[in-house]
């Protein structure tokens, strides 16, 4: 039901105030960082500097060139001197443009190793956050990652941080130049570069501000539009087309006006920079002449009003590349931040492995398939992988502030089947997911074959279990390969094998190329029986001796429900199941039925007991109450 609540959800991710481009909390923390990544490629990183150093170089003295070219050969009629000195100036340009264009494409190679490194360091800590993490952020804010930020990486990577240096180098080399040609007209052009400054710091200031505001309304408009596309059948069911359109049109209107703003803003830089250019070069002129005439130096006024046309290039230039880094630190502080996320936390040292069993009974590990297994405790202990699985008074909440369940206790016995029934949130799914350890318990234990929970590693705890969640995913690939995700290393007969128990080898063999057949879309193509079906058989193929099905037949009409029924059954055969199910006509032969409310079992018994009971199980089965 996550569609229906992005419905009628405040500002999306991204948003202001939430998640949001915004100033960067620790700049120069974050530069490290990033740094970092690119401190991979010390050697490249320093041939991009000399290139650059060499580029600048080539700029600013292929300026102080013209100075030499009127004064030593124009002047004095020198034409073959004359043709000399421009194959120089010509090869001084060459040499500047093969650097830049060499340290240009050494930046692209650089920037994109470092951001696919950010890319799949962020996607291997994104597998190791607990289910606490996703709970509370959602899917758009969490794609923003890596979409808008680390696309604003990419940019200033590839760009920013050269021409960065690139225009402090010129702009510094420029003005020593002008300096060594006429200390006077560069006190002119400090006066103008006083103004363009302050110039800049308004303009760069507000734009800045600006950007940031539109980038947060583009993260709103996105996480938005991705939540509207994913709940499109909740949005159809219940006509909310036109609420939804709205909405949009709300927030795609935020955007446009914060993007005005910001284009404004940035595109204003420019001409304002190259007016005050053009009043600043009018008066050097004006100024130069004179002194040109007092002096003869025409070449040096030549060279310097090159130099007051190239000087305010780097200052906007500069400006501009600060918006796009900050921006891009600003991104990258929260794709930092998901990766400085505390990671699921494992303190497990019981390890499963396989195992044989010799005549007297003696297990021994294996280092091949031999379907037995056992739990290996850190001494070598070897306990049998039996499926008993025990709850002793066991408080949880997803917030210590809010208790869910309140002092659960229960068991299960290997081979018998258990189930949970109660109204919705009563904490029948909650108590599955703890047996997985998807969350850590308030107080008290869980056990499994006299094992805590705690004490078992994660990964084999959970290789242990097999779940059938109500809501299906299926992903991109063929049949098989969704089956077998169940167990990566199963073959195509095992696959086929639990297909076959669940009931769905037989629709699967008429699909256009039965089990290579590619799913896409989540299944789309397929109806949610069917996916369904494929949901239970990834189970079956998983083989584990403990089988938690929540809601697992939910989707699957009342005849399928029936052909499947000797599947799941087999499926269920000698295995500790815990089943939560709203039709009660599916636990009816449990071992043991928890009635759960508010988080509490107020009733526990077989089917028979519990209708003697004539308590709440006896309401929901004659339908004197609804199960919701």
């Amino acid at each position: 039901m996550a569609e229906q609540k992005s419905l009628s959800r405040g500002p999306g991710p991204g948003g202001p105030g939430r998640h949001g481009y915004r100033k960067p909390k620790d700049l120069r923390g974050t530069l490290s960082k990033l740094m970092r990544y690119l401190g991979r490629y010390k050697a490249l990183l320093g041939l991009v500097v000399v290139l650059l150093v060499v580029s600048s170089a080539c700029t600013v003295g292929g300026s102080y060139l013209i100075k030499p070219l009127i004064n030593d050969y124009i002047l004095p009629g020198d034409f073959s001197g004359l043709a000399r000195m421009l194959a120089f100036m010509a090869a001084v340009y060459v040499t500047g443009a093969v650097c830049s264009y060499s340290y240009a494409r050494i930046m692209v190679h650089v920037s994109q190793n470092a951001v696919a490194k950010i890319r799949t360091d962020l996607f291997d800590r994104m597998q190791s956050l607990p289910l606490k993490f996703f709970d509370t952020h959602t899917h758009g804010e969490l794609m923003s990652r890596y979409t808008n930020d680390i696309d604003t990486i990419s940019e200033a990577l590839n760009n920013s941080f050269a021409s960065l240096i690139s225009c402090s180098l010129n702009f510094v080399g420029t003005i020593a130049m002008m300096l060594v040609l006429s200390p006077v007209l560069t006190l002119i052009t400090f006066g103008a570069l006083a103004v363009m400054l302050v110039v800049v710091k308004v303009i760069g200031g507000r734009s800045r501000r600006y950007f940031a505001a539109q980038q947060a309304a583009l993260g709103t408009v996105n996480g938005y539009i991705e939540e509207m596309i994913e709940g499109q059948k909740v949005i159809k069911v219940f006509n909310h087309e036109a609420a939804a359109k709205a909405d949009f049109r709300e927030r795609n209107e935020a955007y446009r006006q914060a993007a005005t703003r910001a284009q404004a803003y940035g595109g204003a830089m420019m001409p304002a920079m190259g007016n005050l250019s053009y009043i600043n070069y009018a008066i050097t002129c004006c100024v130069g002449g004179i002194l040109a005439i007092r002096s003869g130096d025409l070449g040096g006024l030549a060279a310097f009003l090159q130099y007051t046309r190239q000087v305010s290039q780097p200052i906007t230039q500069i400006s501009q590349q600060v918006n796009v880094i900050l921006s891009a630190v600003a991104g990258a502080e929260r794709v930092f931040e998901v990766m400085e996320a505390q990671p699921e936390i494992d303190e497990g040292s019981v390890r499963l492995v396989r195992v044989t069993e010799d005549h007297t009974g003696n297990l021994t590990e294996a280092a091949y398939d031999t379907g037995a297994w056992a739990w290996k405790r850190p001494d070598g202990t070897l306990t049998p992988l039996r499926g008993d699985v025990r709850f002793d008074h066991v408080v949880f909440g997803y917030d210590e502030r809010k208790i869910v369940l309140h002092d659960i206790s229960l068991f299960a016995k290997p081979g018998q089947k258990i189930a949970f029934v109660g109204s919705t949130g009563a904490g029948k799914t909650t108590i599955t997911s703890l047996i997985n350890r998807f969350y850590e318990i308030q107080s008290g234990t869980i056990t499994y074959d006299g094992i805590d929970v705690r004490d078992i590693e994660k990964a084999s705890l959970r290789r242990s279990l097999g779940v059938v969640l109500q809501d299906t995913h299926l992903f991109t690939g063929t049949v098989a390969d969704n089956i077998r995700y169940g167990r990566l290393d199963a073959t195509d007969e095992e696959v086929e094998a639990a297909a076959r128990l669940a009931g769905a080898d037989t629709f699967i063999r008429h699909l256009p190329h039965g089990y290579q057949t590619i799913l896409s879309g989540d299944g789309g193509n397929l109806s949610q029986g069917e996916r369904q079906l494929l949901n239970i058989a990834r189970a079956a193929c998983a083989n584990p001796p403990v089988l938690i099905l929540d809601e697992a037949t939910s989707s699957i009409d009342t005849r399928t429900e029936k052909l499947i029924e000797k599947g799941m059954d087999r499926l269920m055969a000698g295995r500790t199941v815990f089943v939560i199910a709203h039709r009660l006509s599916t636990v009816r032969n449990a071992k043991a039925i928890m009635v759960l409310e508010q988080g509490r079992i107020i009733e526990r018994g077989d089917h028979d007991d519990l209708i003697d009971q004539h308590g709440r199980y006896y309401q929901l089965y004659t339908g004197q109450a609804e199960l919701a």
